[in-house]
């Protein structure tokens, strides 16, 4: 089996003196792990995370790790690595992109929110909004597609103060009423999205990735 597309290298991790396993978020086939051999060994155009090129990925089966061919373009995460206020969210999303996502499964949208989002992080005035509409997308690919627009219960587009943990849907105060401790108040905030990914773990049987749980302890 061989696939071949381009993606952002999301993660590394030593598999033994030469080799690593990787995992690159790709444009056609989603999140794809493999060993890259002599990796560990490079002195020159090593493998590096929040890289962006191109690769080949070969399997005798499709269920084995299977091995990349790795070529890297650029470095998106330059500006990012060297700002300690900004690589927490990137290291956020890649863990969550890992943990997450059905491995070679394609998320077309989420690959171009995550490229932009790499693109914007450097503004590190608006990194928590970027950084939050990202998540807000990734929710929206694991089935939760947060609607803001108008109430769950009486479809009023105002006074809408809450929103349903279940549906991820808007409720106005009125409606709110009696189920307000049920409910997560608006706006939205990263503590509000991270409530949702942790119902997407549970579903999983995953715990909440490391560096989302670092994200929270650093901005809530």
């Amino acid at each position: 089996m061989k696939l071949e597309s381009d993606g952002i290298l999301i993660s590394i991790r030593p598999f033994d003196e030469r080799n690593v396993i990787a995992h690159i978020f790709s444009r056609d086939f989603g999140a794809v792990a493999g060993m890259i051999r002599g990796a560990a060994g490079m002195k020159n155009n090593r493998p590096l995370v929040g890289q962006f090129g191109n690769f080949s990925w070969n399997a005798r089966l499709d269920s084995a790790l299977g091995v990349f061919h790795w070529e890297p373009e650029r470095n998106m995460a330059t500006h990012i690595m060297i700002n300690p206020q900004i690589l927490p969210f990137m290291n956020s999303a890649f863990d969550l992109i890992k943990t997450l996502l059905a491995e070679r499964e394609p998320y077309p949208a989420l690959y171009n929110d995550t490229i932009e989002m790499l693109r914007k992080l450097p503004d590190t005035q608006n990194a928590p909004n970027t950084y939050q509409h990202w998540e807000i997308n990734l929710l929206r690919e694991l089935g939760y597609a947060l609607d803001l627009t108008h109430c769950a219960g009486c479809g009023k587009t105002s006074e809408l103060g809450y929103i349903s943990p279940k549906t991820g849907r808007a409720v106005c105060t009125t409606c709110a009423t009696p189920y307000t401790e049920r409910l997560y108040k608006l706006p939205i905030t990263l503590n509000t999205t991270l409530r949702f990914l942790e119902n997407v773990c549970a579903q999983q049987d995953v715990k909440i990735p490391q560096f989302r749980a670092i994200l929270s302890t650093k901005f809530f």
